[in-house]
């Protein structure tokens, strides 16, 4: 049985102005002369909000920003349409650099830390989460969590938000990933993650689509999430719940960067769950959407237009 979302708001509690840039040669010692960069704004919950809108869909975002890079990020993303709601924490925005060399392709990604949050700050940011929220609202908690933040924020966030007549999605990693898979108070409505990620909750190489079938079945079946879905590489991804699972393969397309295909993905994933498609319908529109975005060069994320083409060419396949 399907189910529509009225809102989705997503949540960004680490986010970062991304800088992009090429060079031609990367070598040690040297001052190395780039393009000019691409700034964008950045982080799990921004990038699904964006995508989601690029897609034709409507979201909102929950961001904590401040300072002067802050301010700057806020007015990226009101220039894209996008509502920005302040989580109340002011701690000045980070930064993160991505080098492409041009002589090989490779990209080098380097991500600074976030600020260090009190536990004040997690008061203040999830009292803010949930003074935005009401019944029938979607929300997308996408990207790292700052210094300081407990790994089980967002599954105590999940309890609140159910007790709301809201739902959450989470694709995070580390140790908040750990937590999340353990399930807490209310399941979340969906878990996302990469086969990295995913072999290292499960402490073992997952050498097959079925190896992380049974993975993503078993966390449904634990009641961390009622859909999880792992991204398996050229494979495509996997998506399982309590009545099924399924790999959507992603067509065959040159890759020109990775950057924004997790969050591209996520943003199909949930714009098709808004509008109460399948599980496997909304993963195979994720699927489409990452395509789409690999595509692209920088931190560009998916294409509407791509996307909407790429989506015919999506094998889904019951495992």
């Amino acid at each position: 049985m399907t189910q529509t979302w009225t809102r989705i708001l997503t949540v960004t509690l680490n986010p970062a102005l991304d800088v992009a840039a090429e060079t031609p040669e990367l070598r040690p010692d040297e001052k190395l002369r780039c393009s000019l960069p691409r700034n964008e704004p950045g982080g799990g919950g921004v990038n699904v909000a964006r995508a989601v809108t690029y897609l034709g869909g409507r979201a909102e975002a929950m961001v904590a920003l401040g300072g002067p890079v802050g301010a700057v990020m806020r007015a990226m993303i009101e220039a894209e349409g996008i509502t920005v709601h302040d989580l109340g924490v002011g701690h000045p925005t980070r930064q993160t650099l991505n080098v492409t060399e041009g002589r090989t392709g490779r990209q080098y990604r380097f991500m600074l830390p976030g600020p260090e949050w009190t536990g004040a700050d997690c008061v203040a940011a999830a009292a803010a989460i949930l003074g935005q929220v009401r019944a029938g609202d979607l929300v997308v908690a996408s990207g790292s969590l700052p210094p300081g933040v407990p790994p089980d924020f967002f599954p105590a966030l999940a309890g609140d938000l159910a007790a709301r007549g809201a739902g959450l999605v989470v694709d995070t990693s580390g140790p908040a990933l750990a937590r999340a898979a353990r399930g807490g108070a209310s399941p979340l409505v969906a878990l996302r993650m990469n086969r990295v990620e995913a072999e290292a909750l499960a402490a073992r190489p997952l050498a097959s689509v079925a190896d992380a079938a049974d993975l993503a079945s078993a966390l449904v079946l634990r009641g961390a999430a009622r859909i999880v879905a792992i991204a398996y590489g050229a494979e495509g991804t996997i998506v399982a719940e309590a009545g099924g699972r399924w790999l959507c393969h992603a067509p065959d397309v040159e890759v020109v960067s990775r950057v924004g295909a997790g969050d591209s993905f996520v943003a199909g994933f949930v714009l098709a769950l808004s509008r109460g498609a399948t599980t496997p319908d909304a993963c195979a529109l994720g699927v489409a959407a990452a395509t789409s975005a690999v595509t692209t060069s920088g931190t560009r994320l998916c294409e509407r237009g791509a996307t909407e083409g790429y989506l015919a060419a999506v094998a889904i396949t019951a495992i």
